[in-house]
């Protein structure tokens, strides 16, 4: 299970990255809990599929361009797999918008039900606003 489970997330990711955002929230549980750890203005819990594309990608959707995500490495146990990896983006005014992430996501029958995410927090606020 866990290779499945890993290969759930590196496609969730390629699709991200070539723009499909319906390849990227079909793995997600309607009822998933998605939590983006800091004090940013996307920081907090996104309670299912439906809060997650409306509050959390639109608003991203909105704010970078050609966004690119690579993982690095990529673990798995259980029900658990981590993932850590790079966006690459820029704003529509053309900043740079480059941060690192560590991504928790536990995939049960191959539907992910919680995410638990960890960014740099300060380029958010430096880049993307407070």
């Amino acid at each position: 299970m866990s290779d499945a489970n890993k290969q759930v997330m590196r496609d969730m990711f390629a699709a991200l990255s070539a723009g499909d955002a319906e390849g990227f929230l079909g793995p997600l549980a309607d009822d998933v809990q998605w939590t983006i750890q800091g004090t940013t203005k996307y920081s907090g819990l996104y309670d299912g599929k439906a809060d997650a594309a409306s509050r959390l990608l639109a608003g991203l959707g909105a704010q970078l361009v050609n966004l690119t995500v690579v993982l690095d490495d990529i673990v798995a146990a259980g029900e658990w797999v981590v993932g850590r990896g790079r966006g690459v983006a820029r704003t529509p005014a053309g900043d740079d918008y480059n941060n690192e992430y560590c991504w928790w996501y536990r995939i049960v029958d191959g539907k992910v039900v919680e995410i638990i995410e960890y960014l740099d927090t300060e380029l958010v606020n430096t880049v993307l606003g407070r």
